[in-house]
């Protein structure tokens, strides 16, 4: 299974964060942990100083605590999550939770 990311960050307020969560779904996705492919997107929006990340399957997946949706999209079903003032550590661990999220 394919985990791939993105992101497009407006100021350097998440880069350290965002750097560091794309290292570890790296390693996670060497792993294989992932049971769809998916793609994590984290951007920001202007004027709301967060970080929001968006965790997009294939397939329906069931929710996870914390994450808005699913929405459903061209490239399948996304989830979106913000966060605001969290360690990274926190923020790859809820976002493992929803690239790992049990089939629908």
């Amino acid at each position: 299974m394919a985990i791939t990311t993105a992101h497009k960050l407006l100021s350097v307020s998440w880069t350290a964060e965002v750097e560091a969560a794309e290292a570890a779904i790296r390693r996670f996705a060497s792993h294989g942990t992932s049971t769809d492919n998916c793609h994590v997107a984290f951007f920001e929006v202007v004027g709301d100083g967060q970080l929001h990340v968006n965790v997009t399957h294939r397939h329906a997946t069931k929710a996870v605590g914390g994450w808005a949706g699913p929405g459903i999209v061209p490239d399948g079903f996304v989830h979106n999550r913000r966060f605001t003032d969290v360690q990274s550590r926190q923020i790859t661990r809820h976002i493992r939770e929803m690239v790992c999220a049990a089939p629908a």
